[in-house]
């Protein structure tokens, strides 16, 4: 088992490749129960930001790397790609019909469980990550109970 903590682009990307691989997969995620001051949906993989994606032509190194990433089966391209709106050359998404699409193909995945708690506070790193791997899989929204956790862990 694979442990996968943070639902966001990075979260869902790993556990999506993992789990495709026949290896199960437990993510967790904090929404809907708790939300950042930026997150405004319960989804995963919700771009609070821009909704692009920056330049789509494989002439410079963004569409390369996309381009790339479809070569490599990977799940947020597909996703994007299928609710892309128009945006000249980038490739740009419906921030709603992405973060809705992703949660879908996550949750509908035999090898993924998804576990809508927040980690530190009645689930602990310690505990989840015995006889496991874990991917911590958070960024700039990272609550303050995981990364006290995190602090206390792994130090």
């Amino acid at each position: 088992m694979v442990i996968v903590i943070g639902g966001g682009l990075a979260g869902c990307e790993t556990a999506y490749q993992i789990a495709k691989n026949g290896i199960k997969v437990r993510l967790y995620e904090m929404k809907p129960k708790r939300f950042s001051p930026a997150h405004s949906n319960s989804n995963l993989a919700e771009i609070v930001c821009s909704n692009s994606l920056k330049s789509n032509l494989i002439t410079n190194a963004c569409g390369l790397l996309k381009e790339e990433l479809r070569y490599l089966d990977s799940l947020l391209i597909k996703c994007a790609d299928e609710t892309a709106v128009p945006a000249g050359q980038a490739l740009a998404v419906d921030r709603e019909k992405f973060s809705s699409l992703v949660t879908k193909k996550i949750k509908e995945m035999d090898n993924i469980e998804v576990i809508e708690e927040e980690i530190g506070e009645e689930i602990h790193l310690e505990e989840i990550s015995k006889d496991n791997i874990v991917v911590i899989a958070t960024g700039p929204l990272t609550s303050d109970s995981l990364s006290k956790e995190i602090m206390r862990t792994y130090r």
